[in-house]
């Protein structure tokens, strides 16, 4: 059994992944990348190549909401994949060690 499943139901999930797309299309999102910094590693990127990453990741019960979405490098996206906050920060203390 996945140690991060949550107990959504499929039509949830679509309907999380539906508003993360029309947010995509959104000026508030297009202004939060035109910044170019990833969320997670402070990087500078292209807006075009910032990747939006849910906090609290949908399939741990987060929402596609302004207060829970980050823009951030695909690097980083790939490497937290369905982490809580305080996870992530626990993955990237072990990796400075």
């Amino acid at each position: 059994m996945d140690p991060f499943a949550y107990n959504l139901s499929d039509s949830d999930i679509k309907r999380e992944r539906q508003k993360a797309r029309e947010m995509r299309s959104s000026q508030w999102w297009k202004r939060k990348c035109d910044k170019g910094i990833c969320h997670y590693c402070g990087c500078s990127i292209l807006p075009k190549d910032l990747t939006m990453d849910h906090i609290v990741p949908i399939a741990r019960g987060g929402k596609t909401t302004k207060g829970n979405v980050v823009p951030c490098c695909k690097e980083c996206n790939n490497l937290k994949k369905q982490l809580l906050p305080m996870e992530w920060e626990a993955y990237l203390s072990r990796q400075t060690k």
